[in-house]
């Protein structure tokens, strides 16, 4: 045998060393989160204790009964068309990256990108804007109780407070940021629901329809943009003990949960029971009502708005980390806390321009807040667009399977169900239609 036949038989002989498959993903904790827990994230998100006393004043002031009922039922329907979407892929995979993930699947890299700088704007944005109106809400109940929080000192101190509580929350661990977001929230919610059934005063009247032109628009949008955030949940797959279940559910489940809650208030708003509530929130102790109610109405506002901020951040900093991985942001981003298994250092950056953004709202320093809001609205559509756009050809396998003709049949009864009323005055433009949509502090 020649010694390149030996050389060559020698080769084959050497086993190859065994390379065991990594995750980029293994620092986080892994399997941590229950199915609950992971609700607590998407429904923490958007505020729902919050939005149910936000949306009616939306609903009441340009809006009747039936179609405040019609439009918040076609944009619960919407929501849910997207999270059926969503949840092709998270049926099939766990992504800390979420819907920028799955955009990425599908359309490429300049598309993922696109959607990655929407959702990160998107969620950037939410956080500063709910952390401010917790703020101020905190600012009415430590007044409340005789603390008086005054001058650009105060407000610098409290909403730095606020910040340092959010980040240790959050670094702590992915499982005790969610037991912290599911019990305020759930308090929120309770005590809202509590204020509605309960109310401390008589029913009000029943309110008279809305005139405000474009009423439809309005409520469609503003229910639209109140269940933004259900789809944050995709972000924690790899954290979940069941991913591929408990996700896809939470993605689903949100929308409805929500959606009903809204449902809720839109009844008691249209039957006079919270007009004691929705009028203790715009006006305080100045509309009448007890101090108690005002107080713990501001309560309930301020756990609700903060939770939204953190659970706002804490998916902020899994796209951030997965952005991270892929080397679209500097490396430390995917630093990860060695105990805790979060990515503190990407949390830090995020709470700190989130607190930076929010208290120079506070202090009026910023643009318009209402300027924020259309950016942050502006980057939510954007990232829908992308998602659906992802999930399209299931779409077409769903008209395979159940027929094109069933399906365009289906599409037009809903439409006609849900569309606008005609109206004949000129629409609004589109900054304007946003502007008249920001939320109340």
């Amino acid at each position: 045998m020649s010694a390149l036949a030996d050389a060559i038989a020698r080769s084959f002989s050497v086993p190859e060393p065994a390379r065991p498959a990594v995750s980029a993903l293994r620092a986080l904790g892994r399997r941590r989160l229950s199915g609950l827990e992971v609700l607590a994230q998407s429904v923490g998100t958007t505020g729902c204790a919050a939005s149910m006393v936000v949306l009616p004043t939306v609903l009441l002031h340009y809006g009747t009964p039936l179609s405040s009922v019609l439009t918040l039922l076609g944009a619960v329907l919407m929501c849910y068309l997207i999270a059926v979407g969503i949840t092709q892929f998270t049926r099939r995979q766990a992504a800390a990256g979420g819907i920028y993930s799955f955009v990425f699947q599908g359309l490429g890299t300049r598309a993922a990108l696109t959607s990655g700088v929407a959702l990160l704007v998107k969620y950037l944005g939410s956080a500063a804007s709910t952390l401010y109106s917790g703020g101020q809400a905190l600012i009415l109940v430590l007044g409340a109780v005789g603390i008086q929080v005054t001058g650009v000192l105060g407000t610098l101190a409290l909403y730095a407070a606020v910040a340092v509580a959010v980040l240790a929350v959050l670094v702590r661990g992915v499982r005790f940021a969610a037991l912290v977001m599911l019990a305020v929230e759930a308090c929120s919610l309770l005590f809202i629901v509590v204020l509605t059934v309960w109310p401390s005063a008589p029913a009000g009247p029943v309110p008279p329809p809305g005139s405000a032109p474009h009423g439809v628009l309005h409520i469609a949008l503003a229910a639209i943009f109140s269940l933004a955030g259900f789809e944050s949940a995709t972000f924690f797959g790899p954290e979940a003990k069941k991913p591929l279940l408990s996700v896809t559910r939470t993605v689903l489940l949100t929308p409805l949960i929500c959606g009903g809650l809204f449902l809720f208030a839109t009844w008691a708003a249209w039957t006079g029971r919270s007009a004691t509530i929705l009028d203790a929130a715009a006006n305080g102790t100045g509309s009448g009502a007890p101090t108690a109610l005002v107080l713990a109405l501001n309560i309930g506002l301020a756990c609700s708005w903060l939770t939204s901020a953190t659970a706002s951040s804490h998916a902020a900093s899994r796209l951030v980390y997965s952005m991270g991985v892929e080397r679209l942001l500097p490396r430390f981003c995917v630093a990860v806390h060695p105990r805790f298994r979060t990515p503190y250092l990407a949390l830090l950056a995020i709470v700190a321009l989130v607190a930076v953004a929010g208290t120079a709202l506070a202090l009026g320093l910023a643009p318009a807040r209402v300027q924020l809001v259309q950016v942050v609205r502006a980057m939510v559509v954007t990232a829908y667009v992308l998602g659906t756009t992802v999930s399209t050809p299931i779409w077409g396998k769903i008209g395979d399977l159940y027929g094109r003709k069933n399906i365009f049949i289906t599409s037009i009864v809903i439409f006609l169900v849900f569309r606008p009323a005609p109206d004949h005055r000129t629409v609004p433009s589109v900054p304007g239609s946003f502007a008249t949509l920001e939320r109340p502090s």
